[in-house]
């Protein structure tokens, strides 16, 4: 059974990295841009919601709808103000001002709330757990939260994506925005909205991160947000069911990795388990090979 709890944990990890590695995927498959911020971006939306449920006592499902909409007006307003200025210039000018935004975001969270680290209060109660098999396994409720949480956003972005008329403006920026535009799509509005929705949901798995993990700092999102970029990679950045993939399997190696080898090595042997699938797949799991012609 031990096996079986590591699985679960891997699984519930993983799931919060496939939510962050949406929005990397999402922003980069429409505008072509990575958006290093976006870990950042986690970090409010965790802070958010920790102010809301702790200093003024709201009930946390106001608490997460708050910081839903606080880091969705964010990132509308870094998108106008950092990158749609930047739209046509070098991909390393673009790289350089996410970067730039990124340490913005750490430094006022730096000092809006000191560095000094808070007690998230988790969402649902820690002591709240599911036995199986006689007391055998135990499983937090919020472990399975969290994974619920990760196949209800996965199917309604698909459903969204898929059928909305929005969404098929997104694919349609996705596969060629001059074209695109042509056929009366808003580029601007598309773009706008795909930053909307991936700090809309970067704020949820702020919130399913801490509530795991409930120590909060201005660094919180950093570490994961690297991960769920390397997440988005290994599954094939541009592909949201590649996010799903990616994020799971990574959360599930990391996991594996700190109970059979070595809690100091886990990160190393995410990224180079990384290596290794890109050596052999260079477009990622469920990334598409794109031939452009010369």
């Amino acid at each position: 059974m031990t096996f079986l709890s590591f699985l679960i944990s891997g699984i519930s990890l993983g799931s919060i990295y496939a939510i962050i590695a949406l929005g990397y995927t999402m922003v980069y498959g429409i505008a072509k841009m990575l958006n290093f911020a976006h870990g950042d971006v986690i970090m409010v939306g965790a802070y958010i919601c920790f102010f809301a449920t702790s200093r003024y006592e709201m009930p946390p499902i106001v608490g997460i709808l708050l910081a839903v909409v606080v880091c969705t007006i964010l990132g509308i307003v870094i998108e106008k103000l950092a990158y749609k200025p930047l739209r046509a210039a070098p991909i390393l000018a673009v790289l350089i001002t996410a970067i730039g935004v990124s340490y913005f975001l750490q430094n006022a969270a730096l000092l809006l709330w000191s560095s000094n680290p808070k007690v998230f209060k988790p969402i649902v109660p820690t002591g709240s757990r599911i036995t199986l098999f006689d007391g055998q396994l135990s499983i937090s409720v919020i472990t399975l939260v969290t994974i619920a949480s990760c196949i209800v956003i996965m199917i309604a972005l698909t459903t969204f994506t898929s059928k909305s008329k929005m969404g098929k403006a997104m694919r349609a920026c996705s596969e060629d925005k001059g074209a695109a535009q042509l056929m009366g799509i808003n580029v601007n509005a598309t773009i706008s909205l795909t930053f909307a929705i991936g700090s809309g949901l970067a704020a949820i798995a702020g919130v399913l991160l801490c509530s795991a993990y409930p120590t909060l700092v201005p660094t919180t999102g950093a570490m994961p947000g690297i991960k769920a970029f390397t997440a988005a990679v290994f599954g094939g950045i541009g592909s949201i069911p590649g996010a799903l993939v990616g994020g799971i399997l990574l959360g599930v190696i990391e996991i594996f990795a700190k109970a059979y080898i070595t809690t100091q090595l886990s990160d190393a042997i995410c990224f180079a388990v990384l290596i290794v699938v890109l050596l052999v797949k260079p477009a990622g799991l469920l990334g598409k090979q794109i031939r452009e012609k010369v």
